[in-house]
């Protein structure tokens, strides 16, 4: 299945917050918008962000957990990412730039699928997840840097069999929002500044997102389909 290019614009922008971010963010994803589409946000930054996305689209919201494997002593440092459904997606440059051994990646993936397990449990409580078959499901996030986390969203999410996958970010790295459209069926990054720095560069306020706010948001917008 081809992927076309992402639709950016290549201009340094400041978002105030989350919510501004995906107001517009919303307003870029129209196209998309019909009774069979699902938002799902990447927790926790990527889920007020994505509030405003279902808002914007009428569509119902609901959480995609993905956990980054980060690099033993430089956690910052993603060496890939696993998502729901088992789902493990590597950097194979900076593991081999590193030398991290397998001994080592698969003591980082078991601590973080612990955690991914605790985190879609105090998201969503017993709520079930979307239905995600034959839908078009747009995977939110606040930004994409090197990307890992979308990428295992998107690859997590194809097992469901959705009609279209539609990764959005309201800014990204272009050369990772190029790579991503080779496996999305549709990549929207509004903003794609050169040079790229950090997501956090690109907002006013980019405070962290707790627990509780994610657990607000989805008791607000979490519906299942109709």
């Amino acid at each position: 299945m081809s992927s076309p290019t992402p639709r950016s614009v290549r201009a340094v922008h400041t978002f105030a917050d989350r919510v501004t971010a995906g107001r517009a963010l919303g307003a870029a994803l129209l196209d998309y918008q019909g009774p069979g589409t699902v938002v799902l946000g990447l927790p926790r930054g990527g889920v007020p962000v994505a509030a405003e996305v279902a808002d914007a689209l009428g569509a119902p919201l609901d959480v995609f957990v993905v956990r980054k494997l980060g690099v033993p002593g430089h956690e910052e440092l993603a060496m890939g990412a696993i998502a729901s459904g088992g789902v493990v997606v590597l950097n194979e440059e900076v593991m081999a730039s590193l030398g991290i051994d397998q001994a080592t990646l698969e003591a980082v993936i078991d601590r973080e699928r612990g955690e991914l397990a605790r985190r879609e449990r105090a998201y969503r409580g017993d709520r079930p997840p979307l239905a995600l078959a034959g839908r078009t499901v747009v995977l939110v996030d606040d930004g994409l840097a090197t990307g890992a986390s979308m990428r295992a969203a998107v690859e997590a999410v194809r097992r469901a069999g959705p009609d279209l996958v539609v990764a959005a970010v309201p800014v990204g790295a272009a050369a990772t929002c190029v790579a991503l459209s080779r496996v999305a069926d549709r990549v929207v990054c509004l903003v794609t500044p050169e040079p790229f720095n950090a997501v956090g560069a690109f907002y006013a306020d980019f405070s962290q997102t707790t627990e509780q706010e994610v657990r607000t948001v989805l008791d607000r917008l979490g519906q299942p389909l109709n």
